[in-house]
């Protein structure tokens, strides 16, 4: 009975104390790249090239009460509307650089916004907060998997919902349905730690700037914007589907998106959806 006693006692002991090296392991960690961030954004200010640490992020949020600290609801609203403007712009220039043209990768129809960059954005950062003073190992994991999981459901909701694709990786190695690949979840995974560690900082610094109360205002009726934008945006894009079906208007609000948001104007903001599958399928109706 004793010796059972003892080799449980051992066994809790050695629980303990796995436990104590992994919080060490992960406090050592964090230290290290605290002192490392915040090494970086002081003692190379003079650049202005490096991003601020978290941790002073952290500090200042706190110190002054601000109406985005953490996680805040207000946060994670700009945080989305300046993701998907951000995403946009950088596509844009991708697509200028590689095929020399402009072309337009908006997700909405009013302004250059792509939620699925915004839902992106919002993702990461509520995913990696934790690793925010941490290293890039966990925040590259997180990256990969999470951006996959987003571009994977985005991609399967768009043909669901539209029956149409923005992309298509099937021609990729490593694909899944060619909704995500391994090339582009690696994207995501060195994302992740650029957006955490870089982006994210340099974010938080420029919205410490706006004051409580007009900051407030100002996110509310940015995400009211959005709010409608999207709405309307997917009204139109399902009343496009169904004309390329030939269901023709039976209401004045299938009639007003005919008039304000036709296949011409659509095509030019949704330069790479791909509605193959619904027009293959009505030509193979009218020859039955």
């Amino acid at each position: 009975m004793r010796t059972r006693q003892e080799i449980e006692s051992l066994q809790h002991a050695a629980t303990e104390l796995e436990h104590a090296r992994k919080n060490a392991v992960h406090t050592a960690d964090e230290l290290k790249a605290r002192l490392h961030d915040t090494e970086k954004a002081v003692y190379r200010s003079w650049y202005r090239l490096n991003p601020p640490a978290n941790s002073i992020i952290d500090r200042e949020e706190q110190i002054r009460e601000h109406f985005t600290s953490g996680l805040s609801l207000y946060k994670i609203a700009l945080v989305f509307i300046i993701g998907s403007f951000a995403g946009v712009v950088v596509e844009t220039l991708w697509c200028l650089l590689r095929h020399g043209c402009f072309e337009s990768r908006n997700g909405v129809v009013w302004g250059p916004f792509s939620p699925l960059y915004g839902l992106g954005a919002v993702a990461l950062t509520l995913s990696l907060y934790r690793f925010r003073n941490r290293g890039p190992y966990p925040s590259f994991i997180g990256g990969f998997v999470i951006g996959s999981v987003v571009e994977y459901i985005c991609s399967w909701w768009q043909e669901w919902a539209f029956g149409s694709r923005s992309w298509d990786y099937s021609g990729m190695p490593f694909n899944i349905n060619g909704r995500v690949c391994l090339l582009y979840s690696v994207f995501w995974g060195i994302l992740g730690v650029f957006w955490i560690k870089d982006i994210y900082p340099r974010m938080s610094k420029w919205i410490l700037k706006l004051p409580n109360r007009s900051g407030k205002m100002i996110t509310c009726a940015l995400t009211i914007f959005m709010a409608v934008n999207c709405l309307v945006s997917g009204l139109a894009v399902l009343r496009w589907s169904e004309r390329l079906k030939g269901i023709p208007a039976d209401s004045a609000c299938e009639v007003f998106l005919d008039q304000r948001f036709p296949d011409e104007r659509l095509s030019a903001i949704y330069a790479n959806m791909d509605f193959s599958s619904i027009q293959s399928n009505t030509e193979g109706e009218k020859e039955q």
